[in-house]
């Protein structure tokens, strides 16, 4: 288990976390796990605006999900030609919920939710929060290592980390990141297209900024 606070300095890490643009099923509320859906025009366009606001950022490495909803919106953020594949970056699996709404299956479950229950055949919380404690562990390593010469952690500039991945992954995240395990992502609301930076507040974890969107 992570905790919520570590030695490191304010300075010393920012995950800058970037949720693709919009998809079919994202638009309907269709559970999207491992189906690799294409983006919509529209989503390609929300894509796109996350390009001029990270025009100019330096950050020491970018990860994405695998899956082409992700790949497709680092490309179009323009930080494709950078980008590593992290696997642990893909969206939560839905097992037999994959495609299906919550509301259909709340026709046979009343009070399920993704964060309670999980995923029969697929994922549950526990299981998301082991992904996501690597993610942590890999972004702190690199933050850890020399940078231009000179260790991160010494440097006045944070070591900045993009990672473009999925709504339910990155809520998870950030929950994890904060403490709370990758439950307490049901306190947080993430649209698509949307960004958010975790990092630190003096030397304690904290929520930079959460669920910006470019009009």
């Amino acid at each position: 288990m992570i905790s919520a606070a570590d030695p490191r300095p304010s300075s010393g890490l920012e995950l800058w976390l970037l949720r693709h643009g919009a998809t079919e099923w994202s638009r309907n509320g269709r559970h999207t796990g491992r189906s690799d859906l294409p983006l919509l025009a529209e989503g390609e366009a929300e894509a796109r605006a996350l390009a001029a606001l990270l025009q100019g950022v330096a950050f020491t490495a970018v990860a994405t999900s695998p899956l082409q909803r992700a790949r497709r919106t680092c490309e179009l953020a323009g930080l494709g030609e950078s980008a590593q594949i992290w696997d642990d970056l893909r969206e939560w699996d839905y097992g037999a919920y994959e495609g299906i709404t919550t509301a259909e299956i709340r026709c046979s479950q009343s009070d399920w939710t993704i964060w309670s229950h999980g995923c029969p055949a697929g994922e549950d919380g526990a299981a998301v929060q082991i992904r996501c404690e690597r993610v942590i562990a890999r972004a702190l390593a690199l933050a850890n290592q020399p940078c231009g010469g000179s260790p991160v952690a010494s440097s006045a500039a944070p070591c900045r980390i993009a990672l473009f991945a999925h709504g339910h992954l990155l809520r998870s995240l950030a929950a994890t990141w904060l403490g709370l395990g990758a439950r307490g992502g049901a306190l947080f609301v993430l649209g698509t297209g949307g960004f958010s930076v975790l990092g630190h507040e003096r030397d304690q974890r904290a929520v930079l900024h959460w669920n910006v969107t470019i009009p």
